[in-house]
């Protein structure tokens, strides 16, 4: 069953080939949602792989690593894989109602798959070369699609996006580098077995630093953010909700966890690091977010306050904090891509993003209004909605490693993220109107079916956590995390012997 692995490359990749070719808007919009869709089901399908056979390993060429190169599935990439082709999905779909006023569909399709493609390939890669090729391939096709729209706003912040993210890659191949020349090998399960068998030195240490600062920059850890509130407004919603959803997760947060605890072995000092990252990111994310009137400059500050969430629970280094953690990937996953499909919805009736310029919306637009108050409640961690309880397993984590003090400031920092999204509920739809209510009428089908599936994960997310399917999905990633470099001997014996 491992030949299910290279299809979620090769089915994204050449459909974008294909959807460039043909160059019809109404094939690029049916054949990119069925792709999306069947990578989406497929993802479901590879937890049910996962829990049955155990770790898949595919051999490229069916060349032995560490010759040649290897897919690996396991639980962190299953994870990681229904989360990118979920959200996927539910943008491409909203893509078909929202994307008819830009001029060229089928190119947008091309690069949506294009990145789909690279971050597919990202969590599935076991050669550290091919993961920063997957890195770059789904890197330079969203500089191109946070530039779509062509105007100076988009261009500048594009620009910006893709110098400094030049600048983290950068980072990243001269890591890759150093640990080829201390290995010889470009195998991660390969490099984790060379550098079990050395004794600690600074160049591992120096090699963790360069790592921490090109995938922090990925993933907008502060102080590595600066270009995250440019790119995520300038982008189309479908495209903000994916950068935000799963691509700086996947090219930051996943690509960081799987080369510290799978390859290098995480020493206290980066767990440390990390913990302090985490609330810097949390608390300046969210005191930036409070004074913004943008929508969706002001959701992009939020991403960065979110993943502090992240940062923080992965870096207690407890079994609870890494659960709370990933299960708070997941969920801002599910409802900040909601929140910025909601942006979306409402750029495209009112034609603004100024919180300032709207008001009354709710008679008019009750789906994205209710649909916004579920996510605006699920990213304030209000009970039962699905941040609550991922926030409440890291504040529970912290005050279980003995940190009341990073419990204090998780708690402060979810205060003034309801605060902020008071705000947006009072600004945007209720109160008194400041545009002509009598032009404004609900977004189109393909936009509120998405917005509603996404709202419903929202509510029904925690219960996750009650049934079988958190002992298939959310705890074999955890697993991942609490056995570190055991990957390695796994791999290569699945390698091998497969």
């Amino acid at each position: 069953m491992n030949t299910l692995l290279p299809l979620f490359v090769a089915i994204p990749l050449g459909s974008a080939f294909l959807i460039a070719l043909v160059n019809r808007k109404r094939f690029s919009d049916v054949w990119a949602n069925l792709c999306t869709f069947v990578l989406f089901i497929l993802s479901i399908y590879s937890i049910f792989i996962l829990k049955s056979r155990g770790i898949q390993v595919y051999r490229m060429g069916s060349w032995i690593p560490p010759v040649g190169i290897a897919l690996v599935m396991d639980g962190l990439t299953v994870f990681l894989l229904v989360t990118i082709n979920l959200v996927s999905f539910l943008a491409s779909f909203y893509s078909i109602d929202y994307m008819e006023k830009y001029t060229s569909k089928p190119k947008y399709y091309a690069l949506f798959l294009l990145m789909l493609t690279g971050m597919n390939g990202l969590v599935l890669t076991g050669d550290m070369f091919n993961m920063f090729v997957f890195l770059e391939l789904a890197g330079i096709a969203s500089y191109a699609l946070v530039a779509f729209g062509t105007e100076r706003e988009e261009l500048e912040a594009a620009f910006k996006y893709m110098v400094l993210s030049s600048i983290a890659t950068a980072f990243v191949l001269l890591g890759i580098g150093m640990l080829y020349s201390c290995t010889s090998t470009l195998n991660m399960a390969d490099i984790s077995r060379t550098l079990a068998n050395r004794s600690p030195d600074y160049t591992t240490l120096f090699i963790g630093v360069i790592f921490m600062m090109g995938f922090g920059l990925k993933a907008a850890i502060v102080p590595f953010h600066a270009w995250l509130p440019d790119a995520h407004p300038s982008a189309p919603a479908p495209i903000s909700a994916m950068l935000s959803g799963v691509l700086i997760k996947t090219l930051g947060i996943y690509a960081l966890l799987r080369i510290f605890f799978c390859v290098l072995g995480i020493p206290p000092q980066f767990l440390g690091a990390l913990r302090i990252l985490g609330i810097l990111s949390m608390m300046v994310g969210v005191i930036l977010a409070l004074g913004q009137w943008d929508f969706k400059r002001l959701l992009a500050y939020h991403s960065i306050s979110q993943i502090g969430y992240v940062i923080l629970g992965i870096g207690l280094g407890t079994p609870l904090g890494f659960l709370g953690g990933l299960f708070h990937l997941f969920n801002h996953s599910v409802f900040k891509s909601l929140l910025f499909l909601n942006s979306g919805s409402v750029d495209y009736a009112v034609g603004t993003r100024d919180l300032r310029s709207m008001g009354g919306l709710k008679e008019k637009m009750p789906v994205t209004e209710k649909t916004s108050l579920s996510a605006s409640m699920a990213i304030s961690g209000i009970p039962p909605f699905n941040g609550f309880w991922s926030k409440l397993i890291i504040i529970m984590a912290c005050v279980k490693a003995g940190y009341i003090g990073l419990a204090v400031w998780a708690v402060l920092g979810s205060i003034l993220t309801l605060c902020s999204f008071m705000k947006v509920q009072r600004y945007a739809f209720y109160g008194n109107p400041k545009t002509i209510l009598a032009k404004i009428r609900e977004v189109p089908a393909a936009m509120r079916t998405s917005m509603i599936i996404l709202s419903i994960v929202c509510v029904l997310g925690g219960l996750l956590l009650l049934t079988p399917f958190r002992n298939m999905f959310l705890e074999p990633a955890v697993n991942v995390l609490n056995q570190g470099t055991k990957y390695a001997a796994v791999v290569i014996a699945l390698a091998s012997g497969g």
